[in-house]
């Protein structure tokens, strides 16, 4: 029932480097779209990359581009987030999830997400 488990999380210095990965599960795995969101306090969750599980389609929000890269192994049912050159302002909890109905990768409405993992904090110091 666990549908997306996220990992990787941790504290890292200003300038800094992390991956986060992201477990799917079988049901997961037929997902159109994986993405990746974070929220920090006081914040609303917003939007931060997206990958399908086949073809070369990404999208990437504009704080991130450059920075962080999505990307997939399909033999693990596993998407990672390639985060370098942080900033205190990454400070968040970092979150999967996945879309269930057809849509344009670069659709970064939450509402379109079905599932949900239970987080990993990602914490930058400066």
């Amino acid at each position: 029932q666990v549908q997306l488990v996220e990992s990787g999380g941790g504290l890292v210095q200003a300038g800094g480097s992390l991956r986060l990965s992201c477990a799917a599960s079988e049901r997961t795995f037929r997902s159109y779209i994986i993405g990746w969101f974070r929220q920090a306090p006081g914040r609303e969750r917003e939007f931060v990359a997206a990958i399908r599980w086949s073809g070369d389609s990404t999208s990437y929000a504009d704080s991130v581009k450059g920075r962080f890269t999505i990307s997939r192994d399909n033999a693990k049912k596993t998407v990672y987030l390639q985060m370098n050159s942080l900033r205190p302002e990454d400070t968040a909890v970092y979150y999967c999830a996945a879309r269930m109905t057809p849509g344009i990768i670069y659709e970064q409405d939450t509402n379109k997400y079905a599932y949900w993992g239970q987080g990993t904090q990602v914490t930058v110091s400066s």
